[in-house]
């Protein structure tokens, strides 16, 4: 509605015709829109087209509440933050009044009062979608009074009776009306501030300290939740669990392509373009291979039974990996004078100060869990490297070896030296070709590292380590 004619109060907005609608209706109503343009109403959710969205939008169309169950970093929050894209821009309520009320039918108790003496003339405000969200992580101290509401010792000193609805301080869910409220971690809820919701979700009204009143609030409620506390007995009870009309099941990324796509939109020191040096002081290039690395390390780490699967391995470990493979790089090249970071294989190693806090282990033996994350790098490594070449592609280049060659690598050897090396071994331009690499010194010392580690790994070359240097030799 144009700014400038917005009605301001109850009688002007009858006048200009206009009709409040339920909040999951108005949510029905949006997402039918922009079904039929073929808009996304989920930006930054990858690898869900086809899964998660197509239930969420038959829950929409439905009516129904929802809980999102899923491990953590499944984008549970992100998609309930998101629904508020099929809120209408702006909506009108009664001006001043704590539940938003609607203002053709307000059911709180002041605002009834105010529309007997005022009449039509009750001024009204607009609210934007974002003044509609409401959100709680449920904590085990969690209370009613938090999400239903309680009595306000200071109204009551005011000089109102006990008995008075006005003496009430609406908690959270009451100051969601006509908006979207969410619950993360669902189950963490003591078990009688989950009975205390029962009302609200399928009666839709509140009960505050044994009060006789109704409040018939028009709200959205939405959930998350683990699947192993939400199917567990004792963490949440099942008449709640019934009145949830949809339960829809998160994932983690199905393919390296939808996990590399969170990587880069997540990241936070994107590849900087050198014509504009916004970001950093170098250019960074990552070449696909690094990335499909790290996509990789994290697949794996999901499949080990090593690793604690029941409380996952979040997105974020894919996207903390891969920022700090890019700041290593970055650090190499700022402190070698160079001007373009193309991170190696030697920078994998930093990646351990964020994979080791991330995933938790089923063994608790000490050095347990840095042995099997560089297990899990060094698979994820030979893995890549299998999936673009094949060692015989290398015969010449290992048969050099045998004369005695040796090549030194290090995290911190310029990329010039790496040319000199691949020079001295017979070049590396199909090689290049292959990953889609320029023959720059920098993205040449990344191909050379990844070439002669899927050797090694692949038992064509040995490897030795000594102080923070790699030899390669036959």
């Amino acid at each position: 509605m144009d700014s400038g004619k917005k009605p301001r109060n109850i009688r002007e907005l009858q006048l200009a015709n206009y009709r409040v609608l339920p909040v999951k209706e108005e949510l029905r109503k949006n997402l039918i829109l922009k079904m039929r343009k073929g808009e996304r109403f989920f930006p930054g959710i990858i690898g869900y087209e086809e899964t998660v969205v197509p239930q969420l939008e038959n829950a929409i169309l439905a009516g129904h509440d929802i809980v999102f169950l899923g491990e953590r970093g499944q984008a549970k929050t992100r998609i309930m933050r998101s629904l508020i894209n099929l809120l209408d821009e702006e909506v009108p309520v009664i001006k001043g009044c704590e539940i938003n009320d609607n203002p053709f039918k307000p059911i709180c108790k002041s605002c009834q009062r105010r529309l007997e003496n005022d009449g039509q003339g009750v001024e009204i405000e607009w609210i934007r979608r974002e003044q509609r969200y409401g959100e709680k992580l449920a904590t085990p101290d969690t209370t009613i009074a938090d999400l239903i509401g309680e009595v306000d010792p200071i109204r009551v000193a005011e000089g109102r009776y006990l008995s008075d609805e006005l003496t009430i301080h609406y908690g959270l869910i009451p100051r969601t009306n006509r908006g979207i409220f969410c619950i993360n971690e669902l189950p963490d809820l003591a078990e009688r501030i989950q009975v205390g919701l029962f009302n609200v979700l399928e009666e839709r009204d509140i009960q505050i300290r044994g009060y006789k009143i109704r409040l018939p609030l028009d709200i959205y409620l939405v959930a998350s939740a683990n699947p192993e506390d939400y199917t567990s007995r004792g963490r949440i009870i099942t008449p709640l669990k019934d009145r949830y009309g949809s339960q829809i099941r998160t994932h983690y990324p199905r393919s390296h392509e939808d996990e590399i796509k969170i990587m880069e939109l997540e990241c936070n020191c994107p590849p900087i373009d050198s014509s504009t040096g916004k970001g950093g002081e170098v250019e960074v290039v990552i070449p696909e291979f690094m990335k499909e690395i790290i996509a990789e390390t994290t697949a794996l780490a999901r499949k080990s039974p090593e690793i604690n699967q029941r409380s996952g391995v979040s997105v974020r470990v894919s996207i903390s990996d891969y920022e700090l493979m890019i700041a290593n790089a970055q650090r190499r090249a700022i402190t070698l004078g160079e001007k373009k970071a193309v991170p190696r294989v030697s920078d994998l190693p930093s990646i351990l100060a964020s994979l080791n806090g991330k995933v938790e282990l089923e063994s608790v033996e000490e050095g347990a869990a840095m042995k099997l994350l560089e297990g899990l790098l060094k698979k994820s490594v030979v893995n890549t490297f299998n999936y673009y070449f094949s060692p015989d592609d290398f015969s010449g280049l290992v048969e050099k070896f045998t004369s005695g060659i040796q090549v030194e690598t290090s995290e911190n050897l310029p990329a010039s030296k790496y040319v000199e090396i691949a020079e001295a071994l017979g070049g590396l331009g199909k090689a290049l070709e292959k990953l889609k690499l320029k023959s720059s010194p920098a993205e040449t010392a990344s191909a050379l590292e990844f070439i002669l580690e899927g050797l090694h790994i692949n038992r064509k070359l040995n490897k030795d380590r000594l102080q923070g240097r790699t030899y390669y030799r036959s």
